[in-house]
Formats: C-alpha cells, sequence, structure tokens
C-alpha cells in the first residue's frame, strides 16, 4: 500500500463537517458563483453584473413599505371551474404550488406606506404558477384597487407574469376587462396608479393593467412584451434589435417612463406618492 493511499484511508475516519448546501448561488446574469448573504444584503441584485433576480411577493413587500402594513384578505373563487387537466390535473398544479408558498395564488395586496406615504401595494409573484393571471389574481387585482379607493391614496403594482392561466380558459381573459375598469376608475377619482414593471412581465399582464398605469417603471433587465421573441420574427420574417423587449430598449421607445434600479426603487416611489397622492389620503 503506498503512503498515498494510508494517508487517505486515515483522513476517512476524521468526522465531517456540516456545511450547508445553500451557501452559494449562481448570477443567471453573469454565471458567477455569489456568496447568499451578500446577494440578500445587495437586494437579490449581482454586486458583479447588476442582474436584478427575481424574487418572491413577501420579499418585494418588505423592500418597499414601511413596517406594519397589512395583508388584505382576498376574495375566494371557485377553483378549477373547466375541471382542467393536461399533464396533470389543475387542482394538482395548485397543490404544488401552494406547497412552496405561504399564499394561496399568485397576487397579494398590502395596505400602509411607502417612507411615510399612504399606498395600498399589490405583488405579482412569478414563483407561483409564472405569476399567471386567473380569476384569484384578478379578483385580488381589484380588491386592492377598491382599498385605494376607500382610503383615498395611490395604488402601486408590482407585475411579474408569464400572461393569462390556459387552466382557466376564458375566465382567465375576462380578468383584463375587470381590472381595466378598476385602473379607470383609479382615474376618474384622480387617484394615482403606479406600475412597477419586474422581470418578466408579458402576455395578456401586459396587454392590460401592467401597461394602464400613469407612471411605468421598470427594474434593468426586465423582459417586458406581449407575444414571445421567435413568434414576432417568424410573423414579421425579420431579425429583431438586440435588446428588443427589454427595460431599456422600452424605456428609449417612450414605453416606459424609467429604469430603476431596485435599491433605489423605494425612494423613487415615495418621492412619486408625495407628488401624486392626494392631501387627505390617510
Amino acid at each position: 500500500m503506498s503512503w498515498l493511499s494510508r494517508v487517505r484511508n486515515s483522513l476517512s475516519f476524521l468526522p465531517k463537517r456540516d456545511t450547508p448546501e445553500n451557501l452559494w448561488v449562481k448570477c443567471p446574469g453573469c454565471n458567477e458563483m455569489l456568496f447568499v448573504k451578500e446577494y440578500e444584503a445587495n437586494l437579490y441584485v449581482c454586486p458583479r453584473c447588476g442582474h436584478h433576480g427575481r424574487i418572491g411577493a413577501d420579499i418585494r413587500l418588505s423592500q418597499l413599505m414601511d413596517e406594519g402594513y397589512e395583508l388584505l384578505d382576498l376574495p375566494k373563487v371557485r377553483e378549477d371551474p373547466l375541471k382542467f387537466r393536461d399533464t396533470k390535473k389543475y387542482t394538482d398544479r395548485l397543490k404544488q404550488a401552494r406547497a412552496k408558498s405561504p399564499h394561496p395564488d399568485a397576487f397579494i395586496v398590502a395596505s400602509g406606506s411607502i417612507d411615510g406615504n399612504a399606498a395600498v401595494v399589490g405583488v405579482q409573484d412569478f414563483m407561483f404558477m409564472g405569476g399567471s393571471m386567473g380569476m384569484a389574481v384578478g379578483n385580488a387585482f381589484c380588491a386592492g384597487a377598491q382599498r385605494a379607493l376607500d382610503r383615498r391614496c395611490a395604488y402601486v403594482v408590482v407585475t411579474a407574469a408569464g400572461g393569462a392561466r390556459m387552466q382557466e380558459g376564458i375566465l382567465s381573459l375576462m380578468q383584463m376587462p375587470r381590472a381595466t375598469v378598476m385602473t379607470r376608475r383609479l382615474r376618474e377619482a384622480g387617484l394615482p396608479y403606479i406600475v412597477v414593471l419586474a422581470d418578466p412581465t408579458t402576455g395578456g399582464v401586459t396587454a392590460s393593467y401592467a401597461m394602464l398605469g400613469d407612471v411605468h417603471i421598470a427594474e434593468p433587465g426586465a423582459l417586458i412584451g406581449f407575444a414571445g421573441q421567435r413568434v414576432i420574427q417568424e410573423t414579421i420574417r425579420a431579425q429583431l434589435p438586440p435588446g428588443f423587449q427589454r427595460a431599456e430598449y422600452l424605456h428609449e421607445h417612450g414605453m416606459v417612463d424609467m429604469v430603476v434600479k431596485r435599491a433605489d426603487l423605494r425612494g423613487t416611489l415615495a418621492n412619486l406618492l408625495d407628488y401624486l397622492n392626494p392631501a387627505v389620503a390617510a
């Protein structure tokens, strides 16, 4: 037996150190390995390339709102009205998504303030079935708008979705006009409706309440569009320009008012609310 084998065998008897497996995360933008605590402290933004990672609804609320905000009890809807099944039952997909989330669906609403400015904030969670818009999301959006009307304050919505929820068919598409009506009611009441476009915001969400705001803010690098790039290229039979459907491209072409880094988002919203909120908001 060689000396190397003897050393190796002797080391095998030493106790192994318990090392957590989630100390590091790979940045989707530059593929660099990041220390998780450093990544979280930087608001889930890569300190090397600036890539803005996707975050859950609760983390988003904690980043934007003052302490003491209230989560709304949202209206319940009939589940699986179409008895839909693809490779799985829709009910099974919902159970699977809820096992990974503290919330019953992809949209939650909180009532509180942002740096002392009254606001109702709705957040769409892409981690729940791709943030897809079904009846529960439509009801939650409308409930948030109604709370803003009742409080006479701004409604801020953070979008992140792959579009309408196919398992609910036409019922999911009906949430588009419902949400549109509520944005019109906010406008008629003179209340600001501000949209923060996070990565990704696509499909029927983009075609409705995501692009109906008084002010549109996008996070850097966010994918924003209706149809996918491949579908567009095959339709127009032309190569799309670099950066197409990204936040910076939309800002350059006038579809987004500003592109704001996550670290500056809370302050930007506070400034907007200071200007736009009615004086009677409480």
